[in-house]
């Protein structure tokens, strides 16, 4: 069985990607991945959105079932790999995590929306194309105000400096190389339009790697600038992010003169290629030999709030390489865990007092074909309207050379879009 499938020509483009946003809503589970017309050499589609659950796959075995399905099924899966898919074998159960999405979760989608500037390909098991058109254009959307969402940091200042004196102190011993340490900001009684959250944010703050993400009562609004892993054909690159710098749009001279400091930054070159050579690691387990190659090394992008210095390792994977595979070898990714992985996750599980969840995993999308790219869960809102509850999670890389109150400050740095969103 194949979806009906008709090809639509399109005008305005972000008034149809708010339009398809508020449509897929109305269904329990969706997926909305938006690349915010960023031109890159590694870029693959600019907007697809998927809904209703026709089938899903999720627990412990997730990727494992993923490679099963593709055996005897050649259709689109999307979802997501949280962050606790292995972190579980560390217990983190106890923490509380009040957004609930699963460890890992993927589902087949009904209705399948690909957006391109000039054109939109409606997809559909059930429904007709032209239907689905007349209920997307037919939508208002109408951007409603909210009053200032007030947000509590879930450890204080004090905690966070104190804690990263103790992990300075773990790779001072040689227990490891560089951490990432997480906080959680958080609010209560909290009832807003997530779709709305997203749309402000992306506004202020849009990125290759944004994405609305729905299961069930857990809401994920993204603006990640990130790509996990992307694979092609027999190839597949990553694109970790470790170096942060603010932006100074009111001063060109002063902006230019901060990428250069990021570029030549020692931290945040020695931060970047320990994570380099963590992925160069993860992909030699699943490539061939010698096909494992650092494309790009601390190339510096710009996005609306800050700089990032970003580094592109590829490789060509092995045969029968799949899905279970590549999430052992490179899941939780290393420029949210830190090096040496399985040691720095032992730390995390024993000085982050909460539940990542979706946050630091990965969403995204496998086509038919089995090609498929996936992001980073940063610079991202989570909230669950069945709880009332709003949060977000920033983090930075500790290293021999980090300052606790620069990494503070890095912290509320990478915070700025979504503080501005919620009003404050």
């Amino acid at each position: 069985m194949k979806r009906n499938k008709q090809v639509f020509s399109v005008k305005n483009l972000p008034k149809i990607k708010e339009q398809i946003l508020y449509w897929i809503n109305q269904f329990s589970v969706c997926s909305f991945l938006d690349n915010h017309e960023y031109d890159s050499e590694h870029h693959s589609i600019e907007c697809i959105a998927a809904a209703g659950e026709i089938a899903s796959i999720s627990g412990p075995n997730t990727a494992s079932l993923i490679d099963a399905f593709y055996k005897t099924d050649q259709d689109w899966l999307f979802g997501h790999f949280g962050y606790d898919y292995h972190a579980n074998q560390l217990n983190s159960q106890h923490k509380k995590d009040q957004i609930g999405f699963s460890d890992a979760f993927f589902f087949r989608p009904d209705h399948l929306l690909t957006l391109t500037n000039h054109s939109l390909v409606i997809e559909s098991y059930s429904l007709q194309p032209e239907y689905i058109l007349g209920e997307i254009t037919s939508l208002k959307t109408e951007k409603e105000k909210f009053s200032p969402i007030k947000t509590t940091p879930s450890i204080s200042k004090n905690q966070y400096l104190s804690t990263v004196e103790k992990l300075l102190s773990h790779i001072q011993k040689g227990d490891c190389y560089e951490i990432n340490l997480c906080q959680e900001f958080h609010a209560t009684d909290v009832i807003i339009d997530p779709i709305l959250l997203y749309i402000q944010l992306t506004s202020i703050s849009p990125t290759p790697f944004a994405c609305y993400y729905k299961e069930h009562e857990s809401h994920l609004i993204c603006a990640s600038p990130e790509r996990w892993l992307k694979k092609q054909g027999n190839k597949i690159i990553s694109q970790p992010i470790k170096g942060t710098v603010k932006r100074e749009l009111s001063n060109i001279e002063m902006d230019i003169q901060l990428k250069k400091e990021l570029f030549y930054s020692s931290k945040d070159r020695s931060e970047n290629v320990m994570v380099v050579d963590l992925v160069r690691n993860d992909f030699s387990r699943v490539c061939k030999a010698g096909s494992v190659q650092v494309d790009e090394l601390y190339g510096i992008y710009s996005f609306p709030q800050v700089h990032q210095m970003i580094s592109t390792i590829s490789g060509q994977l092995l045969e029968d390489v799949g899905m279970e595979a590549l999430v052992e070898t490179g899941f939780p990714m290393g420029s949210m865990t830190g090096a040496p992985k399985k040691k720095v996750m032992e730390l995390i599980h024993q000085y982050e007092p909460i539940q990542r969840g979706v946050f630091s995993g990965a969403v995204g999308y496998i086509n038919p074909q089995k090609d498929f790219d996936f992001n980073v869960v940063i610079r991202s809102l989570l909230y669950n309207p069945q709880h009332k509850y709003l949060s977000y999670l920033v983090g930075s890389g500790i290293t021999i050379y980090s300052d606790p109150v620069q990494e503070y400050e890095e912290c509320l740095l990478k915070a700025k879009a979504m503080e501005t969103v919620l009003g404050n």
